[in-house]
């Protein structure tokens, strides 16, 4: 397995034994409440975090004297949290503690939002987002009709209200409408099918089956497939043939055992052609960005599409309605070791539109970045509002 495609402890790839050492450790409530503290300072200010400054910021609390605070900070450094830039500087947290910050965070979403019971009510929760905030982003998406518009919108709406970059990108069948497709036996087992959308695009490729059909079972796939589906976007064709199989197996078990075989070997699947992302923000980067070289080397980076591509596509589940964070992306690029992804997908029922996400430095305002990206990408089936039967 590619370890882009591995879970959460995956993403503390490059640390070694200080990861290792992390995994095992247990922070006691002094030193979470200490660590989440100076990472808020670091991405209120962008300064290393001295400990005179985080004597100010615990002022009030008993027990937390300027030589306490000390001892914790060198216990996080040495735990491998903290790091010195240099040695008369404060302390900046690392990419293993903002991974650390950033699951407290999620464990508090998933209890204050009630997302675990929501998931055995099925209801959705709530945003924590402001009302503000939330206005904001709606207006945004005005007069959005149509997946494209929705996922081009997206890129500026994310770009617009984060310090980084916004993307979104369409899934391969992303807006592809059905209006005719018919097949052609080749050979045993190889069969020509030949797909036209509505918008006049016409995709052709050879599939090769596990169990041979005749020309009169294609013809006879084609017509049910025209007859029932025309009109319908391709996703949602795929997700509605696996649920007529299961359900009307019996009464059709001969027909739906063949459509579902041609459509499960890429009758149905998308043209093959170069994916559709929308990149907006580039400027945010290039503020954040000091050092010149490695701002060369991040934006040459960031400029292959494909490898961003294939960066959303590893890390963010398309059939899971979730957001995933995931701090230092060295492993597509070592220039972009400082940088963090925040990405769901964007779904109207059980189809997948496509990934939209924020990739932006370590200095983000996570609770609120992780919310917004939540809250656009649900609010993708509202915006469309796509009939059921059709969606």
């Amino acid at each position: 397995m590619s370890p882009m495609r591995r879970g959460w402890q995956a993403d503390e790839r490059g640390m070694g034994g200080k990861a290792e050492k992390m995994r095992e450790a247990t922070l006691s409530p002094r030193e979470r409440l200490v660590l989440t503290a100076i990472i808020d300072l670091y991405i209120a200010t962008g300064e290393p975090v001295a400990s005179q400054s985080l004597a100010r910021a615990f002022a009030d609390r008993e027990g937390l004297s300027s030589a306490t605070l000390r001892n914790v900070m060198a216990a996080l450094g040495e735990a491998g949290l903290l790091e010195q830039p240099h040695a008369s500087a404060g302390r900046v947290p690392t990419a293993t503690a903002f991974r650390h910050y950033v699951e407290q965070i999620l464990k508090r979403d998933r209890t204050e939002e009630g997302i675990d019971a929501a998931a055995k009510t099925g209801s959705e929760p709530e945003s924590t987002l402001s009302e503000a905030r939330r206005g904001q982003i709606e207006e945004s998406y005005s007069g959005v009709v149509s997946t494209h518009d929705y996922l081009e919108r997206t890129s500026h709406v994310l770009a617009l209200i984060s310090s980084g970059l916004g993307v979104a990108l369409a899934s391969s069948t992303a807006g592809q409408v059905l209006e005719h497709i018919h097949f052609s036996r080749l050979s045993t087992g190889r069969v020509l099918a030949v797909l036209v959308t509505q918008s006049g695009t016409v995709q052709d490729r050879v599939l090769t089956l596990d169990h041979p059909m005749t020309q009169v079972e294609l013809e006879t796939a084609g017509h049910y497939l025209i007859e029932n589906f025309r009109g319908w976007p391709i996703e949602r064709i795929r997700i509605e043939v696996a649920r007529r199989v299961e359900a009307e197996r019996e009464a059709y078990r001969q027909l739906l055992t063949s459509v579902e075989e041609l459509c499960r070997k890429g009758a149905l699947a998308g043209s093959g052609n170069e994916p559709t992302i929308f990149i907006e923000g580039m400027a945010n980067l290039i503020g954040a960005e000091q050092d010149r070289e490695r701002l060369r080397q991040m934006l040459l980076a960031l400029e292959a599409k494909q490898r961003l591509v294939e960066l959303l596509n590893a890390y963010v589940d398309g059939r899971k309605q979730e957001v995933r964070v995931v701090v230092g992306l060295d492993e597509a690029s070592p220039a972009m070791q400082d940088l963090v992804l925040i990405g769901a997908p964007a779904r109207v029922g059980d189809a997948n539109l496509g990934t939209v996400a924020v990739i932006a430095p370590t200095r983000i305002q996570y609770q609120e970045m992780i919310q917004a990206v939540s809250y656009i990408a649900r609010l993708s089936g509202r915006i469309l509002d796509i009939p059921s039967a059709q969606a």
